[in-house]
């Protein structure tokens, strides 16, 4: 991400110009890790860009959210793991990004908060319902409700991040240990990782039961392209 005057701020242009490369990555075999990041100093994603949504009117603002919405939507149904870096501000609709990938990585300089409700609005792109699931009803409740914006640190503590580290006097520390974390899953066999997402996101929306006979499904999926080796042939699950 690359807006530097805007700190990043989802406009229409760049949601509609991150979709269409998000649809392009989605449908590309080779595409086995996407790591999310931002080329301006202290900055991941400042949140919706308020200059745009000033001039709407409730309609636009309503397409405008929905717009929002569909993206990180589409971010959370990427079918390969998804990694955000955030080096700096993740802000409302910024976190929310973050909240629609997998994973998650952070300096502990970093700030993030879904800070909507500061600004007589609530989390409207998949925030009020990402974040409960990750930290709890209660602490997303009480963060949503206060606007708090919290550090890489507590961001840890808390589960809001897989990772937090040190920022480097390159700011880019965030990014690093998203590329080391991307590092560990790319020796893993691909299908397995796709269907292992799939499993894990689709039983969290159900109950145990029904989450079984998903993971079956993913689990039969992945038997269905596994050859059958002799035992002196090397294993395949690189070459899928």
């Amino acid at each position: 991400m690359c807006r530097h005057k805007a700190r990043n701020s989802l406009g229409h242009m760049f949601v509609s110009q991150m979709r269409e490369l998000v649809s392009s990555l989605s449908s590309d075999s080779a595409v086995r890790v996407v790591i999310f990041r931002s080329s301006v100093p202290g900055v991941f994603c400042a949140g919706a860009d308020l200059k745009e949504r000033a001039l709407m009117n409730n309609t636009e603002s309503d397409l405008f959210v929905h717009g929002l919405r569909s993206l990180m939507t589409q971010i959370a149904l990427f079918p390969t793991p998804t990694i955000a870096a955030m080096d700096g501000v993740a802000l409302g609709g910024g976190l929310e990004l973050a909240l629609a990938c997998d994973l998650r990585t952070a300096s502990y300089s970093a700030q993030m908060g879904l800070i909507e409700t500061t600004r007589g609005l609530l989390p409207g792109a998949g925030g009020s319902q990402r974040l409960p699931r990750m930290v709890g009803p209660t602490l997303a409740k009480e963060l949503i409700f206060t606007g708090r914006r919290v550090g890489g640190q507590t961001a840890l503590e808390m589960g809001l991040v897989n990772r937090a580290v040190e920022q480097t006097q390159t700011g880019d520390a965030a990014y690093r240990e998203a590329l080391a974390l991307a590092r560990e899953i790319l020796p893993q066999a691909p299908v397995a990782v796709r269907m292992a997402k799939e499993a894990i996101n689709r039983g969290m929306e159900v109950d145990i039961s029904s989450a079984m006979a998903i993971e079956r499904m993913c689990y039969a999926r992945v038997s269905l392209i596994i050859p059958v080796l002799s035992i002196n042939e090397p294993s395949p699950f690189k070459k899928y």
